[in-house]
């Protein structure tokens, strides 16, 4: 592939096709009142799209002509351990240099520290065209992501002193699981008492799997109030690996994601700055890291998608069997199908995410400098809450068909796709994490739950019913704002005048039914009034709505690039139908209706 960014036309569609670019945009640039400071500031909106382009293709040559020739030598001799400390193996080096050469680093971090000002759905763009390369590469580089919490949180004095190196390209990590702490970080016992002598703080005890354990700036999750056990006492701190104190005692052995360092660390008396305020580290800040680092995992996953995708098509296209392309029997046309459709609705429930994330916290940091108008904080409040909603659901779902489109992508390959010399094996083992870390599954279900039983899911659903009665011609014309505005009756009205269901590639009529299934077996199972009955049921409910959500997201966009998009619609409502229907059914029967 040329280029992992220009190569990829779903991704530019995600970026120029969104009626909340203009506001994202708009928010993240304040008006642009950068541009009489900064030459690379953008003037206008045509512009920062016109900038936002130039990075991804930057990032898209660097994938293909670096990145992606690398993964196979990294994968094969992985990171090392010396006296220590970490060294990456031979070629991780030559990516970290192309990328910090080309100045890819404070992605998201404002003008002034020496980062790029960019959105979070540009950044997730990156993220995923860095994963089809090489996703072990990308836990390194994208745990710059860190520094958003260091800059919503911290003083100013500290954003000064560590921000424009992570600009610069220094590395970064999150030390928060222990070897009896790990989803259940509460029970974090690192140890973190004030020095009166040197006025400072200092850290004592162990982290475990903490990825890219050696990195130059740390945040760490510890226990600084004596006498606690759980989150009330945890707080968050700045390591400096300039300081030592630190060392690490191995690196793990893995399945996959050889090219980054997993590591178990020891912390002997370690100088440290607390971050924010005391006891705020678990209720507060890493709530904010761990949903960075969520969407941060989707975007790797729909990139490991992405390469599966093009790894099946590759091989489907180049193997002969029986006289011609096994790309050309109806069974590989299915699998590959199928792969596209999951990537294609997952890359939609992921930038959907990805831009409700940029409004609120553009929003958000507008908010430390001056008082928000009633207006832009119901418009906080708003994406906020869809962001808090949405961030389960594509974490969760995309690393699930991250493995789901790694397998697939093996069994197209046949006993080849068992050879270590094939990608797709590494490919399958890089996916295997995704659904595990920074909370597995299991947990987004848990984050999930909440939006299914109060009815936010079914709202959110209702009105996506609504957007998609209009026609492609009305999608692309209204904006946002234009399209919140319209009341059912008015939708309804448009509806019958232009006859816009002749141009649905799919009835919407099966996507209700699949609505209607899953508020059905909602309301069945808080009919029960018994959360034992609701935890074995969640896993359930939360993949119909996101079944149903993806659906409509795809139809969006189908409506407006139908030759993009169309055929991964019919083959994704078809997929998400049958699923909706297997969980309709599991539901009812456990209910015993």
């Amino acid at each position: 592939m040329a280029n992992y960014y220009k190569d990829i036309k779903e991704i530019q569609f995600e970026l120029e096709n969104s009626p909340l670019m203009p506001r994202i945009v708009e928010l993240k640039e304040r008006s642009f009142e950068d541009k009489d400071q900064y030459d690379e500031a953008p003037q206008d909106f045509a512009d920062a799209m016109d900038s936002y382009d130039k990075v991804l293709d930057v990032v898209g040559d660097i994938v293909a002509n670096v990145v992606a020739p690398n993964a196979e030598e990294v994968d094969a001799e992985g990171p090392h351990h010396e006296n220590g400390r970490v060294r990456y193996a031979s070629k991780t080096y030559e990516n970290l240099a192309a990328m910090n050469h080309a100045g890819l680093n404070g992605m998201t971090m404002p003008r002034r520290y020496g980062g790029l000002n960019l959105p979070v759905t540009v950044y997730t763009a990156a993220n995923e065209i860095v994963s089809a390369g090489d996703a072990g590469f990308e836990n390194i580089w994208s745990l710059q992501d860190c520094i958003e919490t260091l800059y919503c949180f911290a003083g100013e004095e500290q954003r000064q002193k560590y921000i424009p190196r992570v600009c610069k390209g220094e590395t970064m990590s999150m030390d928060l699981t222990e070897p009896d702490a790990g989803s259940d970080l509460q029970s974090v016992m690192l140890k973190a008492t004030f020095d009166e002598e040197n006025q400072c703080w200092r850290l004592n005890g162990s982290k475990r799997f903490i990825t890219n354990g050696d990195s130059d700036i740390h945040l760490v999750l510890a226990r600084s109030e004596a006498g606690t056990r759980d989150g009330r006492g945890l707080s968050m701190f700045i390591y400096d690996k300039r300081d030592g104190g630190v060392d690490v005692r191995r690196i793990e052995n893995k399945l996959g994601i050889h090219g980054s360092p997993t590591c178990e660390l020891v912390y002997k008396n370690a100088k440290c700055e607390l971050c924010g305020d005391r006891k705020l580290g678990l209720i507060k800040y890493v709530m904010s890291l761990m949903n960075g680092a969520r969407l941060g995992i989707a975007a790797q996953s729909v990139g490991l998608s992405q390469a599966a995708y093009n790894e099946a098509v590759a091989y489907a296209k180049d193997r002969k069997q029986f006289g011609k392309a096994i790309i050309e029997f109806p069974a590989v046309q299915e699998m590959i199908g199928n792969i596209k459709a999951r990537l294609d609705a997952g890359r939609a429930l992921l930038y959907q995410t990805a831009r409700y994330v940029d409004i609120y916290k553009a929003l958000e940091d507008i908010s430390r400098e001056r008082k928000l108008t009633p207006e832009e904080r119901d418009e906080m409040k708003k994406y906020s809450r869809l962001a808090d909603a949405f961030t389960p659901l594509a974490k969760g779902m995309n690393s699930e068909y991250a493995n789901q489109n790694a397998y697939d992508c093996i069994q197209v390959h046949g006993g080849s796709g068992f050879m270590l010399e094939y990608a797709c094996q590494r490919i399958y083992r890089d996916a295997r994490i995704t659904s595990i870390y920074e909370g597995t599954t299991q947990l987004q279900v848990v984050a999930a739950i909440r939006y299914v039983t109060n009815g936010f899911y079914s709202q959110v659903i209702e009105g996506l019913e609504q957007v998609n009665k209009l026609t492609s011609e009305q999608v692309n014309k209204l904006t946002s704002e234009q399209v919140n505005k319209l009341t059912s009756e008015q939708v309804n009205k448009l509806d019958a005048n232009n006859s816009s269901t002749d141009n649905q590639l799919v009835n919407l009529s099966t996507l209700k039914a699949m609505a209607s299934k899953f508020n059905a077996c909602t309301a069945a199972v808080k009919e029960k009034g018994d959360q034992d009955v609701l935890d074995l049921c969640a896993r359930h409910l939360y993949e119909m709505a996101a079944d149903v959500i993806m659906c409509h997201l795809l139809m969006q966009n189908a409506a407006k690039s139908p030759e993009l998009f169309g055929e991964s619609l019919r083959n994704y409502v078809r997929l998400a139908e049958a699923e909706v229907e297997k969980h309709n059914c599991w539901i009812k029967n456990t209910l015993g209706e």
